[in-house]
């Protein structure tokens, strides 16, 4: 059976937030997350987009790397930052 370490984005209200666990169906965790079910009450009230994932072959490898992408600030940071929209530019008037 493959387990799945995923890390989550949301844009939401508050500002962009990631979220990093573990499953072995990523696509009902994701709906579950999005539905209000995730069971994280951080997850609530916010949609979430599935950004990374990894594929482990036991339930303890996966988490493991979940313990250690959670104290991965630096990764996430760096993770969410790259997913940011570029700021739109002004638009220029053409010259008369």
């Amino acid at each position: 059976m493959s387990c799945f370490v995923y890390v989550l984005w949301s844009g939401g209200r508050g500002g962009p937030r990631t979220y990093v666990g573990w499953t072995t169906d990523l696509e009902r965790r994701l709906a579950a997350h999005n539905g209000g079910n995730g069971g994280a009450r951080s997850t609530r009230g916010r949609v979430w987009f599935l950004v990374y994932a990894e594929r482990y072959g036991t339930r303890e490898e996966a988490m493991s790397r979940e313990w250690h992408l959670k104290r991965e600030r630096r990764f996430r940071k760096e993770l969410a930052d790259s997913l940011k929209p570029v700021p739109k530019r002004g638009r220029r008037r053409k010259s008369e």
